[in-house]
């Protein structure tokens, strides 16, 4: 498809509306532009580049998402309570 030319169909519509540009995945994950770049430039979140825009794909977000998320353990937990004390 022609850059310059706005999509016509419904169905090229949906196909840009399934990527984010970098501003609207910083702010669906609710971090600034910087650290997305940063997320970006270490690997951490796959992209793609379609001439010199970036978009992002919701399941990378999602990939992103689950790659940081921690999980206490047993043992972190009780050192968690052992702070509170």
């Amino acid at each position: 498809m022609d850059p310059r030319i706005t999509p016509q169909t419904s169905k090229e519509k949906e196909l840009i509306a399934l990527l984010y540009t970098r501003p609207e995945a910083a702010a669906k994950l609710s971090i600034s532009l910087r650290n997305l770049d940063e997320q970006i430039a270490v690997g951490n979140l796959p992209v793609c580049r379609i001439g010199r825009s970036v978009r992002i794909r919701p399941s990378a977000l999602e990939f992103l998402i689950e790659a940081n998320e921690t999980r206490l353990t047993p043992k972190r937990r009780a050192a968690i309570r052992g702070n509170r004390k």
